[in-house]
């Protein structure tokens, strides 16, 4: 059985660990990512048109249908936050693991949450750099409106807000680190302490040591 600090340190990591899995199902399964006015100008009027949408659907007043030029880019951040998903369960299992027993010190150890952690945390870094990528490289949110209204002419300018749907992965990062951090300063403690434990024999003198 594991020591108590070990039990705790790795439990606390395994709660930030499941934390970063709930919300990468929360980011996948909402679609509140962006929130956009375009605006318009027609023959005799201007027309300004609202969007909420995310990585599988969206709401205008007819209804969302992303261009076939962005389909690729979204389906990208979708497998990117599958991984990250896979890699969250992963050091969450890893985890676990360390909190109720004492696995071999090799890649079922602090190693491999580190390994996991760090992964998880750079797919959802590039995840939330894609996303606004996609929307300025294709102008989604303007083609977008205009699959909403077809009489749409000449394009004035567009507002941008991101949505929780998108924020929380900055909080999946941070969770990644917190978790990388608890284990570290875990591992260095065990580390010192078992030098501490080698250096009486270091400084032993020399004919104690010759018996």
């Amino acid at each position: 059985m594991p020591s108590r600090k070990k039990a705790a340190m790795f439990a606390s990591a395994f709660l930030t660990c499941a934390c970063s899995f709930v919300l990468i199902c929360v980011v996948l399964a909402t679609q509140h990512w962006m929130s956009s006015q375009v605006r318009f100008s027609g023959t005799n009027s201007s027309v300004t048109v609202s969007l909420t949408y995310g990585l599988f659907s969206g709401t205008c007043e007819h209804g969302i249908k992303t261009p076939k030029k962005a389909e690729s880019t979204i389906t990208a951040i979708i497998v990117i936050l599958v991984l990250g998903l896979l890699s969250s369960l992963l050091s969450s299992g890893f985890t676990c693991t360390n909190a109720v027993s004492n696995p071999y010190q090799t890649f079922l150890g602090p190693t491999g949450v580190y390994t996991w952690n760090s992964l998880c945390g750079i797919f959802i870094l590039i995840a939330m750099i894609l996303f606004p990528v996609n929307i300025e490289e294709y102008g989604l949110s303007t083609e977008l409106a205009k699959g909403c209204f077809s009489f749409l002419q000449t394009h004035i300018r567009s507002d941008h807000a991101y949505g929780y749907s998108y924020w929380i992965m900055l909080l999946i990062i941070f969770l990644n680190i917190a978790s990388i951090i608890i284990i570290y300063f875990y591992d260095h403690a065990r580390y010192s302490k078992k030098k501490e434990q080698e250096r009486p024999i270091e400084n032993a003198p020399k004919d104690v040591i010759l018996f």
